[in-house]
């Protein structure tokens, strides 16, 4: 055993690991505030369902030394027996443990199929997805990554390479996105529903992880901490930042604009169409995938209104797309001189017989995870439901969780003492009045606890403040991805202060000294 590639397999099975919740934080920094617990949930329970499925069958299935081309044998059922597994991407001589590399396998099989959830946001129930989640890991995901990542496999032996994924991750999950998206269809109120993404800072955050943990995505594919493995780990930056940088000026020609949707977007789109390529291509390859992939990329997001398909995160053109060229780009750019397992590419002089052989390749991985996706899906809805009703879209997290994702908003997310102080003017303050009216009131205020003292100093008998919008004729434009809100709204507060005759005014003069405008301000009787 060599100590040095096991170290390296076992950082990278938990780099890969560690992309799952980081995926989990992207998608759900991009949803509505009201559905974004509901998202981190569908992508974190692959971490308890595919581990299990993974174990069971899923590793025999795909990685099992009895077997034919297209399908393994159980004799490595639920980790009984396992031999040392045949590896199709390095030279020979690899001595890494054997549950080394089921581990390792495991985090590809359990980040694939969470990958699709982007595109069928605010539309799966919980349950379904979950039945949904064994059956990919078990009919679709193993059969696979036995064609192409073991040396049996049909692919493989057609002369057809994926370094980490291209195929066996990124085609496979974005095909079963377009079969599930057929099955749920759209959100209520698609093509007009504009909604705003909850949290951009977490989504960056999420992104940031991804990269980082897409360095043992790639870099531990060859299951060798060698000269193949650091090579593997620069062309994916490179092609992660390259594409970042065109996707911002297509994004800034087109729209006027360089957002960090579109940095953030760019960069996992090089990410994901380096991966079939990061340990066959040179550097300067890599850069070139990375410029063409933003480009396309970008590009592709358009598809989904000339198509009618509601890719609410943009899955298709990212991952399925990013995928798909990654694989066929390799065809051109693959180089023996960088890997010696490798064929040479259009560009090394090899011909177009790889070319070819990615074609057939991502042919039939589409075609096949696509056509079990959907019966599978299809299945799924028409017992146990896959797709929440319309009514329910609208808060996901209150009706599959009986909660919300965040807990402080309006009032209570001001800084405020937990109560009043020992100096602060109590609730008697006011005299022995009893209230007669209730003064209404926006202002515009970050000192909640300041307006509350004054107010019951000038001697009001009662507060309650609550959130509210108000038009103020400002038309402000907010764009995420190609969608485009025009807003003349902005949040304040109302306040109502229950008073009586004698310190009606007083209250009043508060409420201009916080901003309040005239026009903002009521006065309401108290019914007996």
């Amino acid at each position: 055993m060599n100590g040095a590639d096991t170290a390296w397999v076992l950082v990278c099975a938990g780099l890969v690991l560690f992309m799952t919740p980081g995926l989990a934080l992207f998608y759900g920094g991009m949803v509505p505030v009201r559905n974004v617990l509901t998202m981190m949930m569908q992508n974190i329970i692959p971490l308890g369902v595919i581990t299990l499925t993974w174990i069971l069958v899923g590793y025999t299935l795909a990685f099992s030394n009895k077997g034919n081309s297209v399908l393994g044998e159980f004799d490595a059922f639920a980790l009984i027996t396992v031999d040392t597994p045949q590896f199709h991407t390095v030279t020979a001589g690899v001595t890494i443990p054997a549950l080394a590399f089921v581990a390792y396998q495991m985090m590809f099989a359990i980040i694939t199929p969470a990958l699709l959830t982007g595109a069928t946001a605010g539309r799966l129930k919980f349950a379904g997805w979950t039945v949904f989640l064994v059956a990919f890991s078990i009919l679709v995901y193993p059969q696979v990554a036995r064609w192409l990542w073991h040396p049996k496999g049909w692919l493989a032996q057609l002369g057809a390479q994926d370094w980490a994924g291209g195929l066996v991750v990124h085609a496979s999950a974005g095909a079963a996105a377009v079969a599930v998206l057929l099955v749920v269809g759209r959100r209520r109120g698609w093509p007009q529903l504009t909604t705003s993404p909850n949290n951009l800072p977490l989504m960056l955050v999420g992104a940031g992880i991804l990269w980082f943990g897409w360095f043992g995505f790639n870099a531990g594919d060859g299951l060798q901490a060698n000269d193949i493995a650091a090579q593997a780990l620069i062309n994916t930056h490179v092609a992660g930042g390259a594409a970042m940088l065109t996707w911002l000026l297509v994004e800034r020609l087109t729209s006027g604009h360089s957002t960090l949707v579109g940095a953030v977007s760019g960069a996992v789109a090089g990410l994901a169409t380096i991966t079939p390529c990061a340990g066959f291509v040179n550097t300067g390859s890599a850069l070139l995938i990375g410029l063409i992939a933003g480009c396309v990329c970008c590009f592709a997001v358009r598809l989904k209104h000339l198509l009618r398909y509601d890719d609410a995160l943009d899955v298709i053109a990212v991952h399925f797309v990013g995928g798909l060229i990654g694989s066929f780009m390799l065809g051109f750019f693959a180089d023996s001189a960088v890997n010696p397992v490798s064929a040479d590419g259009l560009f090394a002089g090899g011909g177009g017989l790889l070319l070819w052989h990615q074609t057939v390749a991502i042919v039939c991985v589409v075609v096949f995870s696509f056509v079990l996706s959907w019966i599978v899906a299809a299945l799924i809805n028409r017992t146990i439901g896959l797709r929440e009703p319309g009514p329910e879209q609208d808060s996901l997290d209150q009706v599959q969780q009986g909660q919300s994702g965040y807990s402080l908003s309006g009032v209570t997310a001001h800084p405020t003492t937990s109560g009043r102080g020992a100096g602060a003017p109590q609730g008697d303050a006011a005299g022995p009045g009893e209230p007669r009216h209730v003064i209404s009131a926006i202002v515009n205020t970050e000192r909640i606890d300041g307006l509350r003292d004054a107010l019951l100093m000038a001697g009001a008998r009662s507060i309650e403040l609550m959130e509210t919008t108000v038009y103020t004729g400002r038309v402000r434009t907010e764009v995420f991805r190609s969608n485009v809100r025009k807003l003349d709204f902005e949040e304040r507060m109302r306040v109502y202060a229950a008073v009586d005759d004698e310190h009606e005014e007083a209250v009043a003069a508060v409420l201009r000294r916080f901003g309040a405008e005239p026009e903002s301000v009521h006065r309401l009787e108290i019914s007996p």
